[in-house]
């Protein structure tokens, strides 16, 4: 089969081809993208949760030596930023009648400035001991915590 004269034998793209690809991958990437963001707020969870953890068994070694709880990070050997600095780590007295013999609250939050901070649905979660009990809250910005046995940012 023979060319027709005037004709390459090499055929490139069309700038309409190249500008409906372009098209296409943006669209694409826009709706991928708050889902790829959202994966990686719920994974960076996980760094919170170990923290509070940590908060738990220190507290309890804590106590072991001790007459209460502590509400000093520095007690604990602790520091207030977890390991990749997502998160701000705290402990306080629990609220109301608990005194720190039997009750210590432990909280994440979300550091400013990093994605964690937009977690809608999990900048802050926290862990509240009352009388050897644990009950979790966790919310993407509230001023008080609903603490109960099972909580959504707690399911991992």
């Amino acid at each position: 089969m023979s060319q027709a004269p005037g004709r390459s034998a090499l055929r490139g793209f069309t700038l309409v081809e190249l500008v409906i690809v372009v098209l296409i991958a943006g669209i694409l990437s826009l709706v991928a993208y708050p889902t790829f963001m959202d994966s990686i707020r719920k994974s960076r969870r996980s760094e919170a949760l170990a923290a509070l953890a940590a908060v738990q068994q220190a507290q309890e070694r804590w106590r072991s030596n001790h007459a209460e709880y502590t509400t000093s990070l520095g007690d604990l050997g602790l520091s207030a930023d977890t390991p990749s600095n997502y998160y701000t780590i705290s402990v306080a007295a629990a609220p109301a009648s608990a005194p720190l013999s039997s009750a210590y609250v432990a909280n994440a939050v979300g550091k400013t400035g990093t994605s964690q901070a937009s977690d809608a649905q999990c900048r802050q979660v926290s862990v509240l001991f009352d009388g050897g009990n644990l009950t979790y809250a966790g919310c993407g910005n509230c001023e008080t915590y609903a603490y109960a046995a099972t909580n959504a940012c707690w399911a991992h």
